[in-house]
C-alpha cells in the first residue's frame, strides 16, 4: 500500500493473500466472465479502494481474453463491492 493516504501505491503483480480474498469475496457471485487478477494498486482512504488490472474471459464457446480494470472498495467496517469494471481497449 501508498505510504501517503490517499495516493495510489504502484501496481504490483505480487497479489497479497488479503487483496485476493477481497477479490474473490467481490467475484464470487459474477456470471458470464471469469476475471483473473494480474496486478493490483491500492489507496488508502476511508477504507481501501483496489484496482485490479485482469485478464477477463467471457464464459463461452469462442469467448477471447480480454483486459479489464477492476476497481473494489472495502470499507473500514462492512463488505467489499465493486464500483465498476472497464473493459481496456488496446
Amino acid at each position: 500500500m501508498s505510504d501517503i493516504t490517499g495516493g495510489w501505491s504502484p501496481f504490483a503483480c505480487n497479489i497479497s493473500a488479503e487483496e485476493m480474498a477481497v477479490f474473490k469475496k467481490v467475484t464470487s457471485t459474477l456470471v458470464g466472465v471469469e476475471y483473473s487478477p494480474v496486478a493490483v494498486s491500492t489507496q488508502v482512504v476511508s477504507g481501501v479502494n483496489y484496482d485490479f488490472f485482469c485478464n477477463a474471459k467471457g464464459l463461452y464457446p469462442g469467448a477471447a481474453n480480454e483486459a479489464a480494470m477492476m476497481r473494489v472498495y472495502a470499507p473500514a467496517t462492512g463488505d467489499p463491492h465493486i464500483v465498476s469494471i472497464k473493459r481496456i481497449e488496446h
